[in-house]
């Protein structure tokens, strides 16, 4: 059975009239991708105001790795209400705040002494794993890559690469931030090829060290294991081998932000066991809380106990309800989900889009670059393969179609064109072909196809 069905066009009238008790209500710097309003939502479908229902491969913008709703932390969050809602754990420490840093402890990559601390956003935990690497290393300078999204803070923004709409006209910013290229093969920095370059642009940090910032003037380098907002690049498996050596040999604190990446998206329950890295420090949000506030900084016990007492916190920080939805979210990952294996069952997702993605690429000129590791998958729309001009208005027409057509779907990347899948890993077969189906006939409306290859007679 279809799990799209539309009962009005999309947007429906009531979602219309909200839109514009909203236009006056909101600024207009507050967007949103898909002009409908939820009414509802379950596993991997919405319904909306309109009696609509959609397929969801957006999550929350990957907030929902083990589906709206999820069983298990909407039972521990109903839990929870009967004892208490809110305490702040700088005042009156609870239990559900040490079980779950000791289970963060124990799951993250790494075979030495850790300790956690819990905030209530990506951005949040960002800008405190900062503050640990400074506080360790008394060093000042972060390096950061270009395409990264690290958030919209202060601090964060200025870590972050895209200009339009999160860092124009919000100046100035956080000073000693460095930025060096990512190692995104598509569109390499350096104009070379991957893997006669030797992995360049790993190696271009220690040229850093020489011409822009002193290696003992360092604190960190901060790294996404798959670029999240800047295309879901994910990175030869050298690159990181190569950026954390380098780290290592100069002291500096190596940071995976794997706010994007982390429960499950990539296949691993975090991204960088599939680089087999073991970071310094990892940041985790989004799908940690099951669709509650919550980040978290995980890291070497020495590393996080440098700021001295009372220098780390915040009021809701580690909220009583969030941590429990958090405890259930990894039961769902340790013990399975239905007997569903969610990391399989990414891995599984992958695969599957690529092989059909892959099919679309011969047929449509439109498809640049198929992409992705895990269910973490893109497609980059270019208007020529030569010159790989990034083809953002078509961009913008495929996904207008598709929730046009009961597929909410998103985009990334720096230039707005590719278009990223982060589906509820709790999606059936089903639905998940269902909607690469509107993904696929959203691509033949917008696009031409691709010329024949000539072969001589």
């Amino acid at each position: 059975m279809s799990a799209i069905r539309l009962k009005t066009e999309i947007p429906g009238p009531r979602s219309r009239e909200l839109t514009r008790r909203r236009e006056s209500a909101l600024p207009r710097g507050v967007h949103s991708a898909v002009p409908i309003f939820v009414a509802s939502a379950d596993g991997a479908v919405l319904e909306d105001v309109d009696g609509n229902q959609l397929l969801d491969f957006a999550g929350g913008i990957g907030t929902l790795n083990a589906g709206h709703r999820a069983r298990g932390v909407v039972g521990a969050i109903r839990a929870q209400l009967d004892r208490y809602l809110h305490l702040c754990f700088s005042v009156t420490p609870y239990e559900g705040y040490v079980r779950l840093a000791e289970r963060l402890n124990r799951l993250t990559p790494g075979n030495f002494p850790k300790k956690t601390f819990l905030t209530n956003s990506g951005a949040e935990a960002i800008e405190n794993a900062v503050k640990f690497a400074r506080a360790y290393t008394g060093r000042q300078a972060i390096v950061c890559f270009e395409d990264a999204f690290h958030g919209r803070t202060l601090l964060t923004m200025s870590l972050t690469s895209k200009t339009h709409p999160y860092k124009a006209g919000f100046g100035p910013f956080a000073s000693e931030i460095y930025r060096i290229p990512y190692a995104y093969c598509y569109r390499c920095s350096y104009s070379l090829r991957y893997p006669s370059c030797d992995v360049f642009c790993a190696h271009h940090l220690e040229d850093t060290f020489r011409r822009m910032v002193a290696a003992e003037s360092v604190a960190a380098v901060i790294v996404e294991p798959v670029l999240g907002e800047g295309g879901f690049v994910a990175p030869p498996p050298e690159f990181f081998h190569l950026l954390t050596e380098i780290c290592r040999r100069h002291g500096i604190v190596f940071i995976a932000d794997e706010i994007q990446t982390g429960f499950g998206r990539t296949g691993r329950l975090f991204a960088s066991e599939r680089y087999a890295i073991e970071p310094d420090l990892l940041v985790t949000a989004k799908s940690l809380g099951g669709g509650l506030p919550l980040a978290a900084v995980t890291g070497r016990a020495e590393i996080m106990d440098a700021p001295e007492p009372g220098a780390i916190g915040g009021t809701f920080g580690g909220n009583p309800a969030a941590c429990e939805a958090a405890l259930a979210v990894l039961d769902l990952f340790e013990t399975g989900s239905g007997g569903a294996d969610l990391c399989g069952h990414a891995e599984v997702l992958g695969e599957r889009f690529a092989e059909r993605a892959r099919a679309w690429q011969r047929r449509c000129a439109l498809i640049g670059d198929v992409r992705g590791l895990g269910a973490m998958c893109a497609l980059e729309l270019v208007r020529s393969a030569e010159i790989r001009e990034p083809a953002t208005e078509e961009t913008q027409a495929v996904l207008r179609y598709c929730y046009e057509h009961g597929l909410v779907i998103l985009s990334t990347g720096s230039y707005s064109n590719a278009i990223r899948l982060l589906v509820p890993l709790i999606i059936t077969d089903g639905q998940f072909d269902e909607g690469l189906g509107v993904l696929e006939s959203a691509l033949r409306s917008v696009a031409a196809p691709r010329a024949p290859a000539h072969t001589s007679a």
